[in-house]
């Protein structure tokens, strides 16, 4: 029985079912609702943004813009400038040791 059941009077049966049912190991039901309630409204809300940049995509392949490449320059203005000089650094050494140098 948790702490907070047993702190209610012995004639509230209900009560304390009820607050057990909502606390289990330590564990806040309510606080637990709160949270994934949350976690699927901001779940809805991400599949709609998704969509969103899915369309702005295609409008933007629409005008002759190559999705692929454009996919890529976003991650690399992600990227930190200096870690994205590293990684072309690399890349035109790799490409240099495979014959493929420009």
């Amino acid at each position: 029985m948790t702490a907070a059941a047993q702190k209610l009077p012995s004639n509230t049966n209900q009560e304390r079912e009820t607050v057990q049912a909502t606390e289990v190991g330590g564990v806040s039901g309510a606080k637990l609702k709160n949270f994934i309630e949350r976690i699927e409204r901001l779940t809805e809300e991400k599949a709609g943004i998704a969509n969103d940049i899915k369309e702005v995509f295609d409008e933007a392949k629409g005008f002759g813009f190559d999705v692929k490449i454009m996919r890529a320059i976003i991650k690399i203005r992600k990227q930190d400038t200096d870690a994205r000089r590293e990684q072309e650094e690399l890349l035109e050494l790799y490409k240099a040791a495979l014959g493929m140098a420009d």
